[in-house]
């Protein structure tokens, strides 16, 4: 246990614009065991915790609140067991994702979830927050990938689902309550998660293309061309690109002329030489078509991590753009297009000096906005035109980083009444006293 000046600044914010707060008391569980008992001594007290991971989320769901302690799992972090011929693993919840990435390769399989946070996020968090990343248009989001969970709940009830089978429908789906319920439901311990075999080959390409219609049909013409071998479709508007390029040292353009639309299309597949040839075929006759203006093909790993660079550069970006109003959203795909010309648009006519940089997976309705004016306060109202105009065009308020704290009061325009009933009878039914991350999603 971590008591006053011991607690450090460490555990009183995660990446999130929350106002950072020390929790009263940091508690450190090992074991299974040692968190049930401390969920009952505090259940009896109806003492509100607040649950940490690897705190890089973005919507202040690990911040604490007043009066709150911080239950941290960082103590409870290994591999329990690596079945190769199930494909499975099983991790503790405190793990990093890279970490676990890393065990799965070293004997040939693949974890399918990658987040730019790696190296810090850990798999309990993931699960919680029902994260995405970049391969969603191919394996799914994290919930996708879980077959079992042991969670213990606000009273130090242990519920062990470490479900190994694809299929099993003995009864309730129990893991489906808690992977997106960002820890409001119980806290995640164990992940049982699916593993797939590993890729021999991967084919990277970055494109020009001259609006967003064109991005659409390149979107369904690869779907159609590569199937499931698809495995990354990321979208960068020129607002975007050209920031990268001029604010990110290293980054530089591989083109000689600028575009409106940037793709990066990944392509994974077992057959190399075949593979390599089908990727540039397909791309050869999208250029024939028009539907883009030029492409270049990754002739290297290096040359692939340069095109990474550019898409992965909103981390540089963030740290130099001073305070922004970062928004993760999903909207349907055919709209997006229109949605960020009116964004703008009406942006611009409230804010002076406004700039927006777009971009986004897409490929799974995901996009990113992050606008800035220079001003600290224009950041809350621009976040909340911002939230209201997903709600008009029937978004969903967050993607994969969850309501949390910040965007509780924009939940509504996400899901319906009775939607939000239903989560909080199962909140109530679950956690009586409301001692699990109190005030964070409903």
């Amino acid at each position: 246990m971590l008591l006053d000046n011991n607690v450090g600044e460490r555990y009183a914010s995660d990446w999130s614009e929350a106002v950072a707060l020390p929790p009263k008391a940091v508690l450190r569980p090992s074991s299974t065991e040692q968190l049930s008992d401390v969920m009952a001594i505090c259940h009896d007290h109806a003492q509100p915790i607040v649950v940490q991971g690897g705190l890089t989320g973005l919507a202040g769901g690990a911040t604490p609140q007043a009066g709150e302690i911080s239950i941290s799992l960082e103590r409870m972090r290994g591999i329990e067991m690596l079945d190769e011929a199930g494909m499975t693993m099983t991790a503790w919840a405190g793990t990093t994702l890279q970490e676990l990435q890393e065990a799965a390769l070293e004997v040939d399989l693949y974890l399918p979830l990658d987040l730019a946070a790696r190296g810090s996020c850990n798999i309990g968090g993931n699960v919680a927050t029902n994260a995405g990343g970049t391969e969603v248009i191919r394996y799914g989001m994290a919930r996708a990938l879980v077959l079992g969970l042991e969670v213990v709940l606000a009273d130090g009830t242990v519920i062990s689902s470490l479900n190994t089978l694809v299929k099993n429908n003995s009864g309730f789906d129990l893991k489906q309550l808690f992977i997106g319920s960002e820890g409001t439901l119980g806290i995640i311990t164990r992940v049982v998660l699916r593993l797939q075999p590993r890729l021999l080959s991967t084919h990277t390409a970055l494109c020009g293309l001259p609006d967003y219609p064109a991005v659409l049909a390149l979107l369904n013409n690869l779907k159609r061309d590569f199937g499931a071998g698809m495995t990354g479709f990321e979208v960068m508007w020129d607002n975007y690109y050209r920031s990268v390029i001029q604010q990110t040292p290293g980054a530089t353009s591989p083109f000689q002329s600028e575009y409106p639309f940037y793709v990066l299309i990944e392509y994974k597949e077992n057959a190399p030489v075949a593979a390599a040839a089908r990727f540039e075929s397909v791309l050869c006759e999208q250029l024939e078509k028009g539907v883009m203006i030029d492409a270049l093909i990754a002739q290297s790993s290096q040359d692939a991590a340069k095109f990474w660079q550019i898409r992965d550069g909103i981390g540089t970006l963030l740290k130099q753009l001073g305070p922004v109003s970062n928004q993760d959203v999903s909207l349907p795909i055919a709209l997006i297009g229109e949605f960020a010309q009116e964004l703008e648009t009406l942006l611009k006519e409230r804010y002076a000096n406004l700039e927006i940089l777009y971009f986004g997976h897409l490929g799974d309705n995901n996009m990113h906005a992050v606008a800035y004016t220079g001003r600290i306060e224009d950041t809350s109202p621009i976040g909340e035109d911002i939230m209201q105009m997903i709600g008009r065009y029937g978004g969903a308020v967050t993607a994969e980083h969850g309501i949390g704290v910040l965007k509780k009061k924009y939940l509504s325009l996400s899901r319906t009444d009775n939607e939000i009933a239903l989560m909080k009878r199962l909140k109530q039914a679950l956690d009586p006293h409301d001692i699990l991350n109190r005030g964070r999603v409903i």
